[in-house]
């Protein structure tokens, strides 16, 4: 079986390859997710739409003004599987966006709502790759506190103020 896969799967080793790129995807994931959703992401308008197709979305379930459950939609199990999967993979590696992600949303949310939001950052990715032939790019641990340094110093002063500290920032000097 193994070799009817490969054989099969050889005209799409280029894609196979760029999906490995991906923390926490392997070959055997990136077979699973490339014969579920397919090599051709133009049948998708946006990422979006792919993420609904597959059931990796938050639903909306409004009443009265009330946000009730916001249960994820029926999709591919197969595909949904990989995904979570491969969140799995992703959350143990070191010095990742994926896994800084997955704390910080864990922390908040809880471990099995952010492995499937990690999961849907996955699919967003995987769309972009497969969409825009392009590589993955590492963005790193410290790319949420990159983003937004200004935010990150102001709440970590008024942190630290609380805990009773007066608190001035001077730039670092240069390591020698």
């Amino acid at each position: 079986m193994s070799a009817e896969i490969a054989q099969r799967l050889r005209p799409y080793e280029a894609l196979l390859r760029r999906l490995e790129t991906i923390p926490g995807i392997k070959r055997r994931l990136a077979e699973v997710i490339l014969a579920e959703i397919g090599p051709d992401m133009s049948r998708f308008p946006s990422a979006r739409h792919l993420a609904s197709w597959a059931g990796m979305c938050p639903g909306n379930n409004e009443s009265a003004g009330k946000r009730l459950s916001g249960r994820t939609r029926k999709g591919s199990p197969w595909l949904r599987s990989a995904l979570v999967e491969a969140a799995h993979a992703a959350i143990h590696c070191k010095d990742s966006y994926l896994a800084t992600q997955y704390q910080r949303l864990a922390i908040r949310r809880g471990g099995k709502k952010a492995t499937i939001a990690l999961g849907h950052t996955l699919l967003v990715i995987i769309y972009q790759l497969l969409s825009e032939d392009k590589d993955y790019e590492e963005l790193g641990g410290n790319s949420f506190d990159e983003w937004d340094r200004q935010a990150v110093h102001k709440r970590l002063v008024r942190r630290l103020e609380k805990l009773g500290y007066a608190v001035k920032l001077e730039p670092a000097s240069p390591a020698m």
